[in-house]
């Protein structure tokens, strides 16, 4: 059975292969809505999409074992990786991904919408670098 280790949480839980990842972490007791940087944790994790990934609460930062988590699906690459809308350039969109500031453009995902397939360790509530070299580029 692939194992999960919750970086901050300090804590790993065996999980059956193919379960979902939001799933997983609720049942163990680790909240994955962390909010802002920690701001608003203790709400999100009652007011949420309820794993639908609109909201973006769950995003996780897979540190180790990326490629035991299932592909990105058209609902994350719509919330993590698309263009969003700013009245800076012409026609409104911004070429700069929607979460880019973040730094791990590459291992962000919406625990929501992973499947475990093997060993990872994971990274609840990564903190928004929203003054960071990346934010302004």
């Amino acid at each position: 059975m692939p194992v999960v280790k919750f970086i901050k949480e300090k804590k790993e839980i065996e999980v059956p292969e193919g379960a979902n990842l939001r799933k997983e972490a609720m049942k163990a007791g680790v909240n994955p809505h962390q909010g802002l940087n920690g701001f608003g944790a203790s709400l999100n994790k009652f007011v949420n999409c309820h794993g639908l990934g609109q909201c973006g609460t769950c995003r996780v930062n897979i540190i180790k074992g990326m490629e035991n988590a299932s592909k990105m699906g058209l609902v994350e690459k719509t919330r993590l990786k698309w263009p969003i809308p700013t009245p800076v350039t012409p026609g409104g969109l911004d070429p700069i991904p929607a979460m880019a500031y973040l730094g791990n453009e590459e291992t962000m995902r919406l625990s929501c919408q992973v499947t475990i397939q093997g060993d990872m360790e994971v990274e609840t509530g990564p903190e928004l670098d929203l003054f960071g070299e990346n934010f302004f580029s």
